[in-house]
């Protein structure tokens, strides 16, 4: 699939609990046609949530905001595992870079932003993502995943303070958070012992189970409605009782409408 880097274009987010300096950032990348702004996020755990539904291909990141700081967002992608974007730290203190580049921020501005540095920002940004579309192998920074020893039919979900064995087939949908992975079943919801989404998708059967966003495993049997979404995208209503719309991010739109001949 051609994405929005190869053809030009950087889906974008800025996140800033300051409002004067996100006005200015964006009044700034108006004049860069390789740039669309797709959100802006006020703090920490905003930017994450939009980050993961949005998943923009750059992302100019303040380091200081309340509830979740700009280095922890980080560190929480990565993490989760799957695509990260490229990230642009932006802050007026310098004595952050050192742990920015050890996060592989990737590029660093310091307020007030300088219009020259960010032209060259950009440009880097621009270098490195038509790179990776090249090489699948840079789409995620975490581990490959498992290959699976054994598809198991049979799963342990633990409600309350019983453990229940179900059936894979009746598995509706997995997704993670905090490290914490939720199994919804037909009829039941409780927590699955494996570690990471890609550990469980290891262990089901590959034509059932997809991995439609980094954060969600959906089997492909129960979905019940394809709604479209934001900029071409779409989401999924799956067919538990609170009928839950799941995202699909941008890199498996083009398998859904294969599937679906959409």
């Amino acid at each position: 699939m051609q994405s929005r880097v190869t053809a030009g274009v950087m889906v974008t987010l800025i996140a800033d609990d300051e409002q004067l300096a996100s006005d200015e950032l964006g009044f700034l990348l108006k004049d860069f046609p390789e740039i669309e702004i797709a959100g802006i996020a006020s703090n920490g755990v905003q930017a994450l949530e939009m980050i993961q539904r949005i998943e923009p291909d750059l992302v100019f990141l303040d380091v200081q905001m309340p509830g979740l700081d700009g280095m922890s967002v980080i560190r929480k992608l990565r993490d989760q595992g799957g695509p990260v974007p490229y990230f642009i730290l932006a802050t007026a203190h310098d004595q952050y870079a050192l742990e920015a580049f050890r996060l592989e921020a990737l590029d660093y501005l310091l307020k007030p932003v300088d219009r020259e540095r960010l032209i060259e920002s950009i440009a880097r940004a621009q270098r490195f993502l038509q790179e990776r579309s090249k090489s699948p192998a840079l789409e995620t920074s975490g581990p490959p995943p498992m290959r699976p020893a054994l598809q198991r039919t049979k799963l342990l979900v633990k409600s309350g303070n019983r453990n229940f064995i179900v059936d894979a087939s009746d598995i509706i949908y997995a997704t993670i958070d905090d490290g914490l992975i939720t199994v919804v079943a037909s009829g039941l919801e409780g927590v699955s012992n494996y570690r990471t989404i890609e550990e469980l998708q290891s262990n089901l059967d590959p034509d059932i189970f997809w991995r439609v966003h980094r954060s969600y495993l959906v089997n492909i049997n129960r979905i019940k409605e394809v709604i479209p979404w934001f900029k071409s995208s779409f989401q999924l209503r799956m067919d538990d009782k609170k009928q839950t719309e799941i995202p699909v991010s941008r890199v498996q739109t083009k398998r859904l409408r294969a599937l679906l001949k959409l």
